[in-house]
């Protein structure tokens, strides 16, 4: 049986150190709102979250992933300081619309006024075709990890895999900075929308009990493989 957990606290700043420590034991945050649980509702039922992380040495990506790469060769990075402005806000709430399920309200319910350093330093991960920002990732850098905050593109490019493709340069940036584990975020144990963080190579989930384990996923792609 999974062991509940739902705690939560509120810290203006953290030093790198502490966020690789609130990251292994399983924390979020959205802005200066900090949390953790093991349960939540979804399509009806509840499910068990799942926070997952990525062992950088053991990364190396699939097939799939390497398609999302070719597919986007076009495509400029640029990773700066964040920042919150009318163009993100837009774009947040086109890419909103892809939800059903808890749609969130607003770009201000995952970043904080300060995105660039409250409550640690967060970079963005800008993605352009041409001079046209059609994708942006946010991500938190500790001492030796990262972690991804939220992800948004224009939905009339879903085509071209953006939401792996700006996960593969959050992993490809965090390996550049030195880091050992790139956090993308909760999934839950059973099917879900957010299947998609489960097809990386060097994967380890969060047992509420347990700690830290090998992610043992079974996807159509991995039995290609």
């Amino acid at each position: 049986m999974t062991r509940f957990i739902n705690e939560e606290f509120y810290r203006h700043y953290a030093d790198p150190w502490l966020m690789d420590k609130l990251w292994a034991q399983g924390w979020r945050h959205f802005g200066g709102y900090f949390f953790r649980y093991s349960i939540a509702h979804y399509d009806g039922g509840a499910q068990t979250v799942v926070p997952l992380r990525i062992k950088l040495s053991e990364f190396e990506p699939s097939r799939s992933q390497k398609r999302a790469l070719s597919r986007n060769q076009d495509l400029k990075v640029v990773i700066r300081p964040s920042i919150i402005d009318d163009f993100r806000r837009q774009l947040f709430n086109r890419h909103k619309q892809r939800f059903d399920h808890n749609v969130p309200d607003s770009i201000n319910d995952f970043m904080s006024s300060l995105p660039a350093s409250l409550p640690c330093t967060n970079k963005e991960i800008d993605v352009f075709a041409g001079d046209r920002l059609i994708g942006i990732s946010f991500l938190d850098i500790g001492q030796t990890s990262t972690s991804s905050v939220y992800a948004m593109f224009e939905p009339e490019e879903s085509k071209r895999s953006l939401g792996i493709f700006m996960i593969l340069q959050a992993i490809q940036y965090s390996r550049e900075l030195g880091c050992s584990f790139y956090y993308p975020g909760y999934a839950y144990r059973g099917p879900s929308f957010y299947d998609y963080k489960k097809n990386f190579a060097g994967l380890e989930s969060y047992d509420w009990q347990k700690g830290w384990q090998t992610y043992n996923f079974e996807t159509k792609e991995a039995k290609e493989e």
